[in-house]
């Protein structure tokens, strides 16, 4: 026998919605931050997402491709664009030669911290307002709050 989860209050919503809300809110300011700097807001995405792998200084197109939730040519292109700009390079692994690594260059890296500095102003203006809903966790035994999200 299944058990149905907790029928959902208007409080709930009214987490949920002010989540998605504040949400919204930062990827705007972001899409905003990163084209006044002259990119995309997927290359600047990009440029985070090689500098923030963890354990490394830059990324495979596969992994950038599950970073960004999107498909590996469509990454390729993104790559191709940024190469262009001066922003990064490939850079055949030489542990194995069917992968090709991509890494930030000084003109990437000096973008990138640009943004992030933006991006970290905006985050403490939005602290103690960005929470994440806590929608049925006190009436069910199976969900758990990721570590770090409990109040």
């Amino acid at each position: 026998m299944t058990t149905r989860p907790p029928r959902l209050t208007k409080t709930d919503f009214e987490q949920l919605s002010e989540f998605r809300h504040q949400l919204r809110r930062f990827e705007h300011f972001s899409d905003q931050a990163a084209q006044s700097e002259g990119i995309t807001p997927l290359q600047y995405l990009l440029l985070l997402h090689i500098k923030g792998y963890p354990g490394r200084e830059w990324a495979n197109v596969g992994e950038l491709a599950g970073r960004l939730q999107a498909r590996h040519h469509g990454v390729v292109a993104l790559v191709t664009r940024c190469e262009a700009l001066g922003l990064v390079r490939r850079h055949v692994s030489e542990t194995d030669q069917r992968q090709v690594e991509v890494h930030l260059l000084k003109a990437g890296e000096t973008l990138l911290s640009k943004l992030v500095e933006m991006h970290r102003a905006e985050l403490r203006s939005l602290e103690g307002a960005f929470r994440v809903p806590r929608t049925g966790f006190a009436q069910t035994q199976s969900v758990h709050p990721a570590p770090g999200l409990a109040d």
